[in-house]
C-alpha cells in the first residue's frame, strides 16, 4: 500500500503543479499574480522561484489577451496552465475557449490540439457579491470539445489537476475556493485520476445523492444526520462533468430507486438539469420516486452575510428533502 500525507486542496493542486512541471518543461503557468505575487489566494506560491518567469508568466489585467496567447501556445506545442483569477471572468474569454480552443482540433482535422488547462475558482462564500461568486460551469460544459472537471477533495483535485495537463484537449478546472482550506490524505507517487470516472464516496442502501464539487461535503453531512434515522445513503461525486460518468451514476440509481442531485450553481438550465433528465431516461424503470434537485435560488448572490449562506443548499435542507422523498 502507497504511504499517504495530508495536504489541503490548495496544496495539493500546489503540488500537482509542482510535479507536472518538474516532469514536463512544456508546462507553464500564465495569469494574472502568479508569479512573484504566488497568486491572490496563494494557490501558485514558490512556483515563480523554482521555475523562474520564462514558465511562471504574470500578464496585464486583459483576460482576452491572456487567454488567446495561451491558445496560440498550447497549439505551438506548450501546455500551458492559464488562470481566471475568478469563475465570474471567464465571460471575458468565451470567444477564445468557446470559438477556438473547443473548436480548433475539429476544423483542423486534427490537424492541431489545443492542450491547455484553464483553471479558475468559484464559490458563494466570502461575502464578495454578485460580480465574484457565480459558477458557470454549466455554461462551459454545454460547449463540445471542453472537458469539465470540479474537485473537492485533496487526492481528487491533485490527480485531476495532472490528468488535465496531460489531456490532448482544453480542459476547464473549476475549483470551489470553499475547498481550499478541507485537508485530506493525498499518496505518494505519481498518482493520476481519470478524466470522466466518478467516485462512490459513500455507500448506502435508500437514497443516491449525486453531489457536484463542494456539495459532497455537505451532502456527507446531511448523510450523518439521516444515518441516526437508520437512513443509509449513497453519495456519488462526478469528480468531472465532461465527460460524465453516467454509468456509475445509473448504477447507484438502480440500487437505491431514488435520487438527489445537488449543485452549488443555480437550479435553472443548471447541471442538475442534466443529471436528472439522464437517470429519468435511462434508469426510470428503478425509480419509487420522481428525482429531486437542489441548488442555488435563481437570483443574484447578495453581499449581505445574512443573506448570502441562504444561497447554497444546507445540510438541513437536504435531509428534509430526502426525507420527503422516502415518504412520497
Amino acid at each position: 500500500m502507497p504511504s499517504e500525507k495530508m495536504l489541503t486542496v490548495k496544496d495539493a493542486i500546489l503540488e500537482a503543479l509542482f510535479e507536472e512541471m518538474a516532469r514536463d518543461d512544456r508546462v507553464c503557468i500564465i495569469g494574472e499574480d502568479v508569479g512573484v505575487a504566488g497568486g491572490v489566494f496563494g494557490q501558485t506560491k514558490g512556483l515563480f522561484e523554482k521555475f523562474g518567469e520564462a514558465r511562471v508568466v504574470d500578464t496585464p489585467i486583459s483576460e482576452p489577451a491572456i487567454f488567446g496567447m495561451t491558445v496560440g501556445a498550447a497549439m505551438a506545442g506548450l501546455r500551458p496552465v492559464v488562470e481566471v483569477m475568478f469563475g465570474d471572468f471567464i465571460t471575458l474569454v468565451m470567444d477564445q475557449l468557446v470559438n477556438q480552443a473547443a473548436k480548433i482540433h475539429y476544423m483542423s482535422a486534427g490537424g492541431y490540439t489545443v492542450p491547455l488547462v484553464l483553471r479558475t475558482a468559484v464559490g458563494v462564500g466570502g461575502n464578495l457579491g454578485p460580480q465574484h461568486s457565480q459558477s458557470f460551469h454549466a455554461w462551459v460544459a454545454h460547449v463540445p470539445g471542453l472537458k469539465v472537471v470540479m474537485p473537492q477533495s485533496p487526492a481528487d483535485a491533485k490527480g485531476l489537476m495532472k490528468a488535465a495537463i496531460r489531456d490532448n484537449n482544453p480542459v476547464v478546472f473549476i475549483e470551489d475556493r470553499t475547498t481550499y482550506n478541507v485537508k485530506g490524505p493525498i499518496p505518494d507517487g505519481d498518482v493520476i485520476v481519470p478524466l470522466g470516472k466518478a467516485n462512490v464516496v459513500r455507500e448506502g442502501r435508500d437514497v443516491t445523492i449525486v453531489a457536484v464539487s463542494r456539495m459532497v461535503q455537505i451532502a456527507t453531512k446531511a448523510a450523518d444526520i439521516l444515518a441516526g434515522e437508520g437512513i443509509a445513503v449513497e453519495i456519488v461525486d462526478p469528480r468531472c462533468i465532461v465527460p460524465l460518468d453516467r454509468e456509475t451514476i445509473l448504477a447507484s440509481v438502480r440500487k437505491t430507486s431514488r435520487a438527489l442531485v445537488l449543485d452549488a450553481g443555480h437550479l435553472d438550465y443548471g447541471i442538475t438539469g442534466e443529471i436528472a433528465a439522464i437517470i429519468s431516461e435511462q434508469a426510470f424503470d428503478y425509480l419509487d420516486a420522481p428525482v429531486a434537485r437542489l441548488a442555488a435560488p435563481n437570483v443574484l448572490i447578495p453581499c449581505n452575510t445574512a443573506l448570502e449562506p441562504l444561497i447554497v443548499p444546507n445540510e438541513q435542507q437536504i435531509a428534509q428533502k430526502i426525507r420527503e422523498m422516502l415518504n412520497a
